[in-house]
């Protein structure tokens, strides 16, 4: 049984007592109160009905009884736009109230396992390949039932998926587009170079960054940040910075570093376990990018319960591995 059809079969006192007092539960559901909250939070019938997983027209049902119940108007709906009225603006953070209590009812039961919700989740690539696995069995652990919808991407597109209201949790590095969403700390991620056995045995104990760029220099999307202070210092040392090849994806650098094609600037957590197997071997040189900051995002004005719970579990999962 789900969280809202759980507190949608809870009665107080007798069928007979509530039938006599009319009460409003019976004429206003939590799933009602959820689709007019993911209408807001999405903009459109077809994202919050992709969010719930239902259709547009059921969408459409969710905000129409209520309205009818309620005898208000919640939304306008002009042609290809939606406007919260002067009531639904007045409504939208009492109905919030209402499914936040649900959820902490819930939770003080500690029958986390009712709670049968999705949770859209955005992650960059290195948490998909580093702790993204230790964060899903962590989250399995304390929600049973809890879908997990996942995106993976750069944290520029998941930063704009966030504020568009497509995403509850984003799990990225910055910089970020606006400060009004929670911002948790997660944790750093160092970098360091690397190269395979041929290629570390052709360099000098601790080179300089400039005899790297001897060499072909691999690392990750240009608009990350450790790329951007790569390409600063570069400019600054008047090296050649066609010898810095990019690739957007991660994964990608792997491969090219173990077959030679040249030396790598990557994050230590991406490439332990090759320099631990001895496939790989970390180059001391005189310069390495900033640590990466990474931040778990999410809006509290409209979030559950689970979704800042997910936040602290993923510090927790980031510092495990």
């Amino acid at each position: 049984m789900g969280l809202l059809t759980y507190f949608e079969r809870v009665t107080l006192g007798s069928e007979k007592s509530i039938a006599e007092a009319k009460m409003i539960k019976s004429k206003v559901t939590l799933k009602q109160l959820e689709a007019f909250a993911f209408i807001v939070d999405t903009g459109t019938f077809r994202a919050a009905a992709s969010a719930l997983g239902t259709t547009q027209p059921n969408i459409s049902a969710r905000i129409t009884a209520p309205e009818t119940a309620l005898n208000v108007i919640l939304l306008i709906r002009d042609a290809g736009s939606l406007r919260l009225t002067t009531d639904g603006q007045k409504l939208l953070q009492k109905m919030r109230e209402v499914l936040w209590a649900s959820e902490a009812l819930i939770e003080e039961a500690g029958r986390h396992e009712l709670i049968e919700e999705t949770l859209r989740l955005g992650v960059t690539e290195l948490v998909a390949c580093t702790w993204l696995q230790t964060f899903l069995r962590l989250m399995k652990d304390a929600y049973t039932k809890l879908r997990i919808q996942l995106e993976v991407d750069l944290s520029t597109a998941i930063d704009s998926r966030l504020m568009e209201g497509q995403l509850d949790l984003a799990l990225q590095t910055g910089p970020f587009k606006t400060k009004s969403f929670t911002n948790e700390a997660l944790g750093q991620e160092h970098y360091c170079w690397v190269a395979n056995t041929e290629l570390s045995h052709r360099l000098a104990a601790k080179p300089a960054l400039d005899k790297l760029f001897d060499l072909t220099v691999i690392t990750h999307a240009k608009n990350s940040q450790a790329c951007a202070a790569l390409h600063e210092v570069v400019k600054e040392c008047g090296l050649g910075q066609e010898r810095i090849v990019h690739s957007s994806a991660l994964s990608a650098c792997l491969p090219m570093v173990l077959e030679g094609l040249g030396v790598a600037l990557l994050p230590e957590r991406l490439v332990a376990a090759d320099v631990v197997a001895g496939n790989l071997h970390e180059i001391e040189s005189d310069w390495l990018p900033n640590p990466l900051l990474f931040h778990a995002r999410y809006a509290p004005a409209r979030s559950a319960r689970y979704v800042e719970k997910a936040a602290t579990i993923a510090k927790v999962a980031m510092q495990q591995n």
